[in-house]
């Protein structure tokens, strides 16, 4: 370390070093690093972003779940973007809540919501616990976990970092953090958390310092394959997925806010390689998430979908088997 210069500080996390953390950064391995900001402006005064309209309702009404859902049955209902009410063994279970207006530090600025939320706050079903995959604001969403702290009081389950950002503005609420490769149990389910293609950041000044994963939940009725957001990565993730879980009754894949590509590549898949994930990860049915709600990326609101269709096609996958599931949705999942 050159002479005068300290080693900067993480903030939410201190550990070892491992193939995934300098002791500062976390790092995908043999992976794409986020680019940097001369690259951010090039793509934002670069032109090419469609426009959205100002609402986009969907073609399903606001759900009414039920308390829960158990035996074989295997319930997912889509909210929006990212966060799906899953209901499974018993247990209900929110993948990367976000009930708020916009994704975005700020009130008044930021991605704004086109589709309320699939499921009225209020009439949640009690929450046990929660997943949240990542710190960015399209997946931590402290305004919604402050809301599910305190009317459900459930179990909040995140990478390394997170939980520090979750308990400094929700100190109540019950976090456990996970590294890739660790397993913990939740009445009757097995909780594995495993590799992404991302990176994390909540502000300009804390690139990488949380980790981000996907989640793996062992079930009386079969595994659930939960991913928030990855680049594909040369399906290396879903490879090693496979490998050691041996496939899945349902995987919960992104396939939005990928364009373009030359800026998106490392950390948003489009939706072919969301298809070819799906084959290489063995998952009988996909709820396909990540678009159709709040505009990231330049591409327009209907691309991800009609895509998907040419990918499907392509790769002869039936479309009952991948579900890019809009606000309101019902997916009873089919057993296996």
């Amino acid at each position: 370390m050159p002479v005068g210069k300290t080693k900067r500080r993480n903030p939410y996390y201190e550990g070892p070093v491992s193939d995934h953390f300098d002791g500062t950064h976390f790092f995908n391995p043999e992976g794409i690093e986020p680019l940097g900001f001369r690259d951010l402006l090039r793509w934002q005064f670069g032109g090419g972003r469609e426009r959205w309209p100002q609402s986009v309702p969907s073609p399903y009404p606001a759900a009414k779940p039920d308390p829960c859902v158990d035996g074989e049955d295997l319930r997912v209902t889509m909210v929006g973007h990212a966060t799906m009410l899953v209901q499974v063994a018993g247990l209900n279970i929110l993948t990367d809540p976000v009930w708020s207006e916009r994704a975005s530090p700020f009130a008044f600025a930021g991605p704004r919501r086109v589709v309320p939320p699939g499921i009225a706050f209020d009439d949640l079903p009690p929450i046990d616990l929660v997943l949240v995959s990542h710190n960015h604001y399209d997946h931590l969403d402290i305004a919604t976990l402050r809301r599910l702290g305190a009317k459900h009081r459930p179990r909040v389950v995140t990478p390394l970092g997170n939980d520090t950002i979750i308990r400094r503005a929700v100190p109540d609420i019950q976090t456990t953090s996970m590294d890739w490769g660790e397993r913990i149990s939740h009445a009757g389910i097995s909780i594995d958390a495993e590799p992404a293609h991302h990176w994390s950041a909540r502000g300009t000044a804390d690139r990488r310092m949380a980790l981000w994963a996907s989640f793996v939940l062992s079930t009386p009725a079969g595994k659930i394959y939960h991913v928030g957001d990855t680049g594909f990565h040369h399906g290396i993730n879903y490879k090693a997925a496979q490998q050691k879980h041996g496939g899945f009754r349902l995987a919960i894949l992104p396939f939005g806010a990928y364009e373009p590509r030359w800026f998106m590549k490392g950390q948003h898949q489009n939706p072919q390689e969301a298809v070819i994930g799906m084959t290489l990860a063995n998952a009988a049915y996909v709820a396909g998430h990540h678009f159709a709600t709040f505009q990231l990326t330049n591409e327009a609101v209907d691309a991800p979908a009609r895509a998907l269709q040419d990918a499907m096609r392509e790769h002869d996958i039936p479309p009952e088997r991948f579900r890019p599931l809009r606000a309101g949705e019902v997916f009873n999942v089919p057993a296996v």
